[in-house]
């Protein structure tokens, strides 16, 4: 018989687990501490100026990446999955395709492209012979081109979870309502829709969230939003406590929205279908139809990924700038080390946190593991803020007490090194690691446990021999997940990368923001290519997904439709 004492004594893991667990809560209390403790005359000062600015861009920001991710990706998840055109099976990987860019690569392809020297304005004058003053066109840096770039890369967070909603949905209360005399739109709207409202909700929320943590678009753009006023307070007014301030307005709005996804995540239900599941047949679409339904969804596609593409390889051919030069290739290896030591230490702390909640599973283990994943709620800016204020006053501490006892100038020990940046990035994307390794450890059925157990095995070698062999597949795609936020993480980066220690990400951003936009095409182009490893295994998954042991029914108009 086990004895129980050997599933609930703590040990090293529990302790590790909770180190990694306090390491990802200390930038939020320390954010919180520095904006109760620190003076208000920096705040007080925006207060009067552009900080009711910053709330207002901000909420309509937030506002018009929610509705256009929702509409996008819910239009797009409900034209692949319940009907079929020309070109569908292509177009429903396609359509994950821009989650490979950040934001800000698309901001400066389509500055480039859309600004008044660019090619499009350029062909306009050339045209019509109008000059510079005598025509309106829409203007790029501004709040709704910011929205339109964080909407063209972030709708695939509500395309995916939607589509895998309506995939999942049985076919029998669409086809009551079409029986009791709904049409097509009417059955869609008043049944698949709603049964779908939890995944659109989920996935706009993600959206929202990662607006509130971009940086790199605003402030190219010139918005101003909480992100932007962080980052000027910390850079222009080299005021950490107005920094603090405005971090910790930042995060009572990023936790809202977490509270907000965890709740209606935790209020959806999900019934089996049991083996006679009914899936819909998809209704084929033919002539007019079909080419308005390919259109629909080729356009988010083209905006969001072709163009793009062919755009920064036309800026980077033309600059002149070549990547394997030793300039480029140390911002290379300089992204390929922070990335490849932060998801090694992120994904071990997440694999801790989820095998001691596995070991003991009590309300402890639990919130450990609550706590590890608060900071995908949390954006980089704040997280930055959080780790420099306490380790930069420790460090002047230390410095002053060895250069009064010993003579010794110790310097930025720890804000001067890569390994506070690599401890932000642990907080950032704990998240994404801890929830592709739950997945993974959900298929590993608890009687395995025991059975190891009864055979002799420790809690060590149970988790060597037997659980990270199963749990390759899932391990690996945490690994590549983080690695990949790494590689596009911009603010943390910029707040507190060690001197003359630059990535592709600063580099980018720094020549888009001198104007050299041909040249940033460069490291941008380095930045989506790596951001297209996760998109490549995301849709592999996709093309292996089947319906087996599903029986469909048609739909009313399926047959006609033929």
């Amino acid at each position: 018989m086990i004895r129980k004492t050997a599933f609930t004594s703590p040990g090293l893991l529990g302790t590790l687990a909770w180190i990694a667990a306090g390491i990802c809560l200390l930038p939020m209390a320390a954010v919180v501490l520095a904006a109760v403790t620190g003076g208000f005359d920096t705040v007080s000062r925006l207060a009067d100026t552009v900080l009711w600015r910053y709330t207002g861009t901000t909420a309509l920001l937030i506002l018009l990446v929610g509705v256009g991710t929702g509409v996008i990706g819910t239009a797009t998840a409900w034209l692949v999955t319940a009907t079929r055109f020309p070109g569908h099976r292509v177009i429903e990987v396609a359509l994950a395709l821009p989650l490979a860019f950040p934001a800000y690569v698309l901001a400066y392809a389509y500055t480039d492209f859309l600004d008044h020297p660019g090619l499009v304005q350029t062909t306009l004058r050339d045209l019509t012979g109008w000059g510079p003053r005598d025509y309106w066109f829409p203007e790029i840096r501004s709040l709704g081109g910011a929205a339109a770039m964080l909407t063209l890369v972030l709708y695939p967070y509500v395309y995916l979870l939607v589509r895998a909603a309506f995939m999942q949905q049985s076919a029998t209360a669409y086809i009551a309502a079409r029986t009791l005399g709904q049409g097509p739109w009417g059955a869609f709207l008043r049944v698949s829709l709603p049964i779908a409202r939890p995944s659109i909700a989920g996935g706009v929320l993600l959206a929202l969230m990662e607006t509130l943590a971009d940086y790199g678009t605003v402030s190219y753009f010139g918005v101003q939003t909480f992100a932007t006023g962080i980052y000027q307070s910390w850079f222009s007014f080299f005021d950490r406590g107005a920094a603090a301030q405005l971090a910790l307005c930042l995060l009572v709005v990023a936790l809202t929205l977490a509270v907000l996804e965890r709740a209606q995540r935790k209020n959806q239900r999900h019934h089996g279908a049991g083996r006679r599941f009914e899936a819909m047949q998809p209704v084929h679409l033919s002539g007019g139809r079909a080419w308005a339904a390919w259109a629909v969804c080729m356009v988010p596609v083209f905006f969001g990924f072709l163009l793009p593409v062919v755009l920064l390889v036309s800026m980077a051919w033309d600059s002149g700038q070549l990547l394997f030069t030793e300039r480029y290739l140390g911002f290379l290896r300089n992204s390929l080390t922070l990335a490849s030591i932060a998801a090694l230490l992120t994904v071990g702390a997440a694999i801790v946190l989820g095998f001691n909640a596995r070991l003991r599973p009590t309300p402890a283990s639990r919130l450990a593991v609550r706590l590890g994943g608060l900071g995908y709620a949390v954006p980089g800016g704040v997280i930055a803020v959080g780790l420099l204020v306490p380790f930069a006053a420790f460090d002047n501490a230390l410095d002053a007490f060895m250069e009064t006892r010993f003579g010794i100038d110790t310097g930025l020990l720890i804000t001067g090194s890569i390994w506070l940046l690599v401890a932000a990035y642990m907080v950032r994307f704990m998240a994404a690691a801890l929830s592709a390794y739950d997945a993974g450890l959900a298929t590993i059925n608890p009687n395995i446990d025991a059975v190891a157990r009864t055979l002799g095995r420790t809690p060590r070698s149970m988790l060597r021999g037997v659980h990270l062999p199963i749990l390759r597949p899932s391990i690996l795609t945490a690994l590549l997940i983080v690695f990949v936020d790494v590689m596009k993480e911009l603010p943390a980066t910029l707040i507190m990368r060690p001197f003359n220690f630059d990535t592709l990400a600063v580099q980018a951003h720094r020549l888009a923001a001198d104007e050299r936009l041909a040249q940033a095409a460069v490291p941008s182009l380095v930045i989506a290519a790596v951001g297209l490893l996760p998109v490549a295994v995301l849709c592999w998954g996709l093309g292996r997904e089947t319906r087996t042991g599903r029986r469909f029914i048609p739909d009313p108009d399926a047959q006609a439709a033929e």
